[in-house]
This record gives structure tokens, sequence and C-alpha cells, in this order.
């Protein structure tokens, strides 16, 4: 780079102006590339170029990339003085006030929630709600798209699970307007469900519902709507770069009618709070600048290359993203008159003899799996299989003292929920409290049909409701109940507190109990501890983590216990 070539101000005595000399072969061809009003001066190894604005910003981006040795400073620094970005700072969020929404918002708003509004407001419509569950993070979008002007046509992003619930938000919050601005008060908003990737004229409605997994295979119908808002719920799917569902998210945002980017999420960081870059530069892009950019200041690279933001960092980065973007507020903070929420571990007997014999099949196919795989891939499925067989294993081992619990429960009180996580299990607990005519949210069920058993639950229709924890632990209502009770237990925690939160949420008068039932002699103890003593990267940033239990490491953890429980009886 040192030979690259100089950079003088001088007096050409062809043209009698000031111009800039360039010398040296390399710099010489390079700005015979980028500047074609220059030419040579004394020999090929000078060129001189006139002294414009934009032959000026030429320079200086050569310079940046190849370093010119630069003899005339003052001059140039001069020269470029006008050209200095000046880096922006980002708006800080003035402190919230209660607004209303405006007259297209058809309910009412809670203190807090007009607080949320004004937020939105604040941030022009791009920002990252992350609010706890239940705060109604829903209901403050809905109220910012009534009140800001040109907001619709808006696309909403969601998991498969809530599009319906988002369709009914519509319905219930806000009124149509017409084309000449005028409300209709008996009619809502239009709206459509998109529920095939193929691909076809979307028609005119005011709101676009999709599921993120089909998003890649319509961006170009949704591309052609002229889309003014879009709204991405359970934004934590977004969170890696990587994924076919984040690049048609950026580029969707990255439209010119596109005026507001609103991302709602109480958990929006999973694993690692790097996982926030992704999801703030949809929102507010450059807020936390590039990817690069941020990893050196917030974080340094682990073993595995994954970028972990640094300890003293954390809260630096969590300050940064509640001043500029980010709204983050706890049940605790906002809702005085909601009772805390109690957790209890019980412990209670199970079917040891059972669960011994299992754990030796388990065992055994384990090896034979091992001994079989041709593949690492191969090898990691046989783990995973393993690990959820010991799962299944402990929860029918400890499924009669479970129902025994859930019936004790049942005698003193209204309402009570009961998750479990496979299907096996859901199918036993339904068939065992067969007598209660549970209602029940289990995976492959229709929408309609879900909707149907939360409104059979909600309504006091049935006392009992069995929901399996994935399908039933985001975009409920089940605030009727004040008893949860956990018959199986999932390695990630908050997936447990998004359950809890199906229950602790606004219209919930009493103090919500949840019980997280261990069976005696099971690994089920190892899996609560997992639960409660893990401490976690964002914690100081997010108050919440989810930590897949997907990898190979720790599956061999559990596989050895398992191996070790086997050995002890023998």
């Amino acid at each position: 780079m040192k030979n690259f070539g100089t950079l003088e101000y001088v007096l050409d005595r062809f043209s009698r102006n000031w111009s800039w000399k360039v010398t040296g072969p390399r710099a010489v061809i390079m700005v015979s590339r980028v500047i074609p009003q220059s030419w040579y001066g004394d020999g090929p190894n000078e060129a001189i170029i006139p002294d414009t604005g934009q032959n000026v910003q030429k320079i200086k981006w050569i310079n940046e990339r190849y370093p010119l040795e630069i003899l005339s400073k003052s001059t140039w620094n001069k020269k470029i003085a006008h050209f200095r970005e000046k880096k922006k700072k980002p708006k800080k969020i003035e402190k919230l006030r209660q607004v209303n929404p405006g007259k297209q918002f058809k309910g009412k708003l809670l203190n807090f929630q007009k607080e949320g509004l004004d937020f939105l407001l604040k941030s022009s419509g791009n920002a990252l709600l992350a609010d706890e569950m239940g705060l109604g993070k829903t209901v403050e979008t809905l109220a910012y798209l009534a009140t800001e002007n040109q907001t619709f046509p808006a696309l909403v992003i969601a998991p498969l699970v809530t599009l319906n619930n988002w369709q009914r938000e519509v319905g219930k919050f806000l009124k149509k307007k017409s084309k000449n601005g005028r409300l209709l008060e008996n009619h809502v908003p239009t709206s459509t469900l998109i529920r095939n990737g193929k691909p076809q004229d979307l028609g005119k409605f005011d709101f676009y519902i999709i599921n993120y997994d089909l998003l890649h295979k319509r961006i170009e119908d949704l591309s052609k709507l002229n889309l003014k808002s879009i709204i991405c719920d359970e934004v934590q799917h977004l969170r890696s770069k990587s994924t076919k569902k984040y690049s048609a998210v950026k580029k969707l945002t990255a439209l010119k009618s596109i005026k507001y980017r609103i991302g709602l999420s109480g958990t929006p960081i999973y694993n690692r709070g790097s996982e926030i870059w992704p999801i703030v530069d949809i929102l507010r892009p450059g807020l936390l600048g590039s990817f690069k950019e941020f990893c050196e200041y917030f974080c340094y690279v682990n073993e595995k290359g994954k970028a972990i933001v640094l300890e003293n960092k954390r809260e630096s980065l969590g300050e940064e993203l509640r001043k500029h973007v980010m709204l983050r507020r706890k049940k605790s903070d906002v809702l005085k008159e909601l009772k805390d929420k109690v957790r209890y571990k019980e412990v209670i007997d199970a079917d040891i003899n059972y669960y011994q014999k299992e754990l030796d099949k388990i065992w055994k196919k384990l090896e034979e799996d091992q001994k079989n795989a041709e593949t690492a891939f191969d090898k990691f499925t046989s783990y995973k299989r393993a690990i959820q067989s010991e799962r299944q294993a402990a929860g029918i081992a400890k499924l009669p003292h479970v129902i025994e619990f859930v019936k004790n429960i049942m005698e003193i009180e209204e309402s009570v929920i009961v998750f479990c996580h496979h299907k096996a299990i859901h199918q036993l607990l339904h068939k065992s409290l067969g007598e209660y005519a549970p209602a029940a949210i289990i995976g492959g069920q229709t929408d309609k049909e879900r909707q149907k058993h939360i409104d059979m639950f909600q309504a006091g229709e049935t006392k009992l409701m069995i929901a399996g924890l994935r399908a039933g632990n985001v975009g409920i209502n089940l605030s009727r109940a004040r008893y949860v009770i956990f018959a199986e237990l999932d390695w990630s925690p908050a997936i447990h507190r998004q359950a809890e939160d199906r229950l602790h949420r606004i219209g919930q008068k009493n103090t919500v109990f949840a019980y997280y039932l261990i069976g005696n002699g099971t690994l089920d103890d190892h899996v609560a501890n997992v639960l409660v003593d893990k401490s976690y990267e964002i914690d100081a940033i997010m108050d919440e983590k989810i930590e897949a239990f997907e990898n190979k490491e720790k599956a061999e953890l559990i596989l050895a216990q398992i191996h070790d429980k086997i050995a002890s009886k023998q």
C-alpha cells in the first residue's frame, strides 16, 4: 500500500487551474477508471484531476480503499470536510405520556398501553415492543395503526397458530375507513389469511396475514401491494440472519412504500445476546451498526464461532436498546393489581420398575443405532431419539400419580390447565380424566377446532384444559384458570414461562400457582435443576432466555446419566 501513489494540490500548467495531481502507476490506472475527466500530466505515471466537488469525493473514495500519500494535507482536509459524513445520533425516545388512540380504534387502552402507543408514535413506528407476555402488545400495535397516518395496507407476519387471533383482534379493535377517509362504524377493516405458497394475485385488503414459513414463497406477490406497515409478531423468528424467513422480511421492509416496521415479542432473544442484531437491523437499520461493528464493540467469539455479548457490555446494550428502539416492561411494573405468580416443585411417585425397563430398552437401542450409524448426523439423530424416549418413559412412569394430583386440585379449584409434551401422554391424560370432559390443545388441530376448545374453557363449559407445551404456550388467553400443572418438563425455561403466562396476564384477578411435577427416581429432577439453575448471557439484556436441548454434548451428558442409573441397578 505504501507504493500505491501520491496526491498533491497543484496549478496545472495546461488548464491554468488548481487541480489534483496523482502519481504512481497503480494510482493513475485507478483514477483513469473512476474519474474519466482526468488527463495525463508529465508522463504516463502522472494524472491531473479537475478540482470539482464530485472529483474530490471520488478521490476520497479511492483513498479510503487504497491509501495515497497526501502531500497537500491542509488543503485536502479543507476540501473533504464538506464530505465527511456526520454520524447521526439516534433519537432518544423521551419520557412517555398517556395518549389516546385515533378514532379508528374502537377499544379502550389501559394507562400503560397508552404509554406504549406514545412509544410507537415517538419511535415513528419503527420499534420493538418487548413487554412481558400478556400486557397487550397486539392491541397497542393496532391502536398505533389506527392513530398514525397512511398505515394501510399492513402486513402481519406471525406464527401459524396466531393468524386467526390476529384476524379476530383486527375486527374487535378497529373500524373500517372508507376511501374518502370516513369511518364506517359497523364495518371492520378487510383482511385475508394467506395459507398457501402458490403465486397468485392477493387482491386488495387492509390487512394481509401470513406465517413466517410461507413468507418467502409469496414475496413477489406481497411486493406488489404497496404495503405501508409490516408487523412481525413473535419477532424472535428472525433472530438468525441466515434463514429464508429473515431474508424475505429484510427484502420486504426495504421496499420504498414501507414506512412502519414493528416487532413484537416477550422473548426476542432465545440463545445469545447477539441474536438481537438481526431483529434491530430490520426494525431500525444501522442503529447497532453493521454486524461486524456490533460484534467488535459488544461481543467476543467463542470456540464454536458464536458471538457472545461481553459480560461488561450487556447492561449497556440493554440501555441502548431501551433508549432508541425497545419498550420493555414487566407485569410487576405496570399491573399493580396483578397478583404474584408462585412456582412449586412437587416430587411425586413414579413406577420405577417400568422406568428402569424402558431405560434398558432405550440404551440397547441406542448402542445398536450408534454401531450402525454411517454418518455423524445418524449418531446425533439416535441421541435425540433416545432422549425423547427417556422423557416419554418418565412421563408414563409418573402418569398415575399425575392424574391423582390433578384430581386433588380439581376438587378444590374451579379451572385447571395441565401441560404435557408428548402426544401419547396427552392422549392418556385425556382418557384418564375424561370424567371432566376436558378441552384440549394439541399439535395438528385446525385453527377452528383449537379456538373452539379455548372458548369452551374460557366460557366455563369445562373446568379442565389439557394442552401441549409447545402447542399451547403462545397466542392464547387462558386467564380463567389460576392453577397450571406441568405433567412433563421441557428443556427450555422460557417455554414454561410462556405457558404460565397464558394464565398470568391482563384479566387475571388471582395469584397463579404453577406446579412442576417431578417423578421420583427419574431424570425429572435433573431437568428441573437445569431449568432453575441456569445463568444466562442475556439476563442483563432481556430478562429471559430459551436454550434448546439439541446439541451432542448435552445429549451425551443425559445419556451418561441414563447408563449410570441402569448400571447401578444391575
